[in-house]
Formats: structure tokens, sequence, C-alpha cells
């Protein structure tokens, strides 16, 4: 199975990797708990974003809309 967020613009790395076909899509209301491993990459990810080791907010933000003029 394969989950998505859409932003309803963007499409979503699961959907590229899907090949040609027909697709039912419907939203999911309650997800199944994480696996344990999950749970720690979650945890260890954390971590490192209180580290200081993260990429800053805006810098995602102009990623996602395309900005270049930072280039």
């Amino acid at each position: 199975m394969k989950v998505i967020v859409w932003d309803g613009r963007h499409i979503p790395e699961a959907l590229r990797d899907l090949p040609p076909g027909r697709y039912a899509v419907e939203p999911v209301d309650e997800l199944p708990p994480l696996t344990q491993e999950e749970d720690a990459g979650l945890r260890a990810a954390l971590d490192q974003l209180d580290a200081g080791h993260g990429i800053p907010l805006v810098d995602v933000v102009r990623e996602i809309r395309g900005d270049s003029s930072r280039r």
C-alpha cells in the first residue's frame, strides 16, 4: 500500500513510481501504528534536528515553491 499526502499541486513521489493504469484514491483517516524501526528512525531524525543538523524552513519552502532566486 502506498500512502500519500498531497498539497494539490506537486505530484507526490509515491505517484511517480506507479505504472500507468487505473487507481482508486481515497483519504486515510486512521493510520496503523508505527513499527519499532519507524519510531526509532523518527526519534533519531528529531534528535538530529534538536542538535541543529537540519535544513532551515525557509530553504524547504523555497524548494517546494521552485524559487531559483537563491542560485
